[in-house]
């Protein structure tokens, strides 16, 4: 009987553990950043390559991988290549952007995905060499 009771106590003790250390967690992980060495600061007319990687966290999305938008401050996206499939559940694809102009020397890049499962959110922020 106090086996029971022990192992009641016990069961009831991680369930609740298990119940309160979930952590929030987005449906995607979106990971941005330079492909190759990143510089202290960048000038107007700078090309950079940039590497974004997203994983779906509950492995199958309702959106498609292309609907992933993204949103610059300071930089023009010149092309892209198509997103590749690297491993289930996780999409890769590389960025050529152009700095433009910069505010306060800061450069942003961001990459937002929106659906019923909570979406994701990634960003880089590259400093501008100001004049």
């Amino acid at each position: 009987m106090k086996l029971l009771t022990y192992i009641n106590k016990n069961l009831i003790f991680f369930g609740f553990l298990l119940l309160f250390s979930t952590n929030y967690t987005s449906a995607c992980e979106i990971e941005i950043k330079v492909d190759g060495e990143q510089k202290e600061e960048y000038k107007i007319g700078d090309e950079i390559v940039i590497h974004v990687r997203v994983e779906f966290t509950h492995r199958v999305c309702p959106e498609g991988i292309k609907k992933t938008k993204f949103d610059t401050k300071g930089f023009k996206i010149l092309k892209g290549t198509p997103w590749k499939e690297t491993s289930t559940g996780v999409w890769e694809r590389k960025l050529k952007v152009q700095v433009t102009k910069s505010k306060k020397g800061k450069l942003l890049l961001s990459a937002t995905r929106t659906c019923e499962k909570d979406g994701g959110f990634g960003e880089i922020t590259l400093h501008a060499a100001t004049e």
